[in-house]
C-alpha cells in the first residue's frame, strides 16, 4: 500500500492572498480540515488547517460586533498565518512511513508532491482507513489475538495449521510484543470453528491472548 493508493488525488488549494473569511468558509463547507496554499503557478508555499485558522481569528472575548469580525477576517490574508515550511512526500512512498512521518513530526497531514507539483494530500484519516481495512474492522468475523516467538517459521506454522483446519484468514496484522523474543498477531478468520482453533494454535506452542466475536 502506497501513499498515492489513499491519497486525495488534485486536492482543493487556496492562494496566500485568500482571506481568513473566505479560507474558513470554504474548509468549514467540505470535509477536510486541511488546504494547502500555492502560488500563482500552482507551487506548494504553505498550507493551513481549520483550527490553526480559528486560532488566527479574532477572539470572541474582545467584544467585537459581527460585522468587525468579519470586517478583520476579510482584511487578514492567508499568507500572513499559513504554515510556510511544509513537510511532503512522494506518492510512492509506503503509507506506514507516511504514518511514521506524521507521527515523528506531529502533523495531521501530508501533501504529496510530484516533480515539484502538488499531487494529493494525505491525512490522519486516511491513515485509520488503511489500519481499519487492514485489521478487518467492520467485518462478521472471529477475530483472535495470539503471541508467537519472534523467530523463522512461526507465523508460517500459524498459517498452515489454521488452513488444515479449513480456516480462510480474513485480515491479518503482526506487532511488537512486550518482550523482544514475541510477536503479537491479530487476525480475523472464518470457516472454523472457534474452540477448535484455539485448541489446534495451543498444539503449536501460540499463546491464546484475546478472542472477540461480533454480537449477532
Amino acid at each position: 500500500m502506497l501513499v498515492q493508493d489513499r491519497m486525495t488525488p488534485n486536492p482543493t488549494t487556496i492562494t496566500s492572498d485568500t482571506s481568513l473569511k473566505d479560507a474558513l468558509e470554504l474548509i468549514r463547507s467540505h470535509p477536510f480540515r486541511h488546504l494547502p496554499v500555492v502560488d500563482q503557478e500552482g507551487k506548494l508555499v504553505g498550507i493551513v488547517t481549520e483550527k490553526s485558522l480559528v486560532y488566527a481569528s479574532p477572539s470572541s472575548d474582545l467584544s467585537l460586533s459581527i460585522f468587525e469580525v468579519n470586517y478583520l477576517l476579510s482584511r487578514t490574508l492567508v499568507g500572513q498565518v499559513m504554515q510556510g515550511e511544509v513537510v511532503t512526500v512522494l506518492p510512492s512512498l509506503p503509507i506506514e512511513e507516511a504514518a511514521r512521518v506524521m507521527i515523528d513530526r506531529r502533523i495531521g497531514c501530508l501533501p504529496v508532491v510530484e516533480d515539484g507539483e502538488l499531487v494529493g494530500i494525505i491525512s490522519d484519516t486516511d491513515i485509520f482507513r488503511v489500519l481499519v481495512e487492514g485489521l478487518g474492522g467492520g467485518h462478521p468475523s472471529l477475530r483472535i489475538t495470539i503471541v508467537i516467538p519472534e523467530q523463522v517459521g512461526s507465523l508460517a506454522r500459524v498459517v498452515d495449521r489454521i488452513a488444515k483446519m479449513g480456516g480462510n484468514i480474513h485480515t491479518m496484522g503482526t506487532f511488537w510484543g512486550e518482550r523482544p523474543e514475541d510477536r503479537i498477531i491479530a487476525f480475523r478468520v472464518e470457516g472454523v470453528d472457534k474452540d477448535a482453533l484455539i485448541g489446534g494454535l495451543e498444539e503449536i506452542g501460540a499463546r491464546i491472548r484475546h478472542v472477540w466475536e461480533p454480537s449477532s
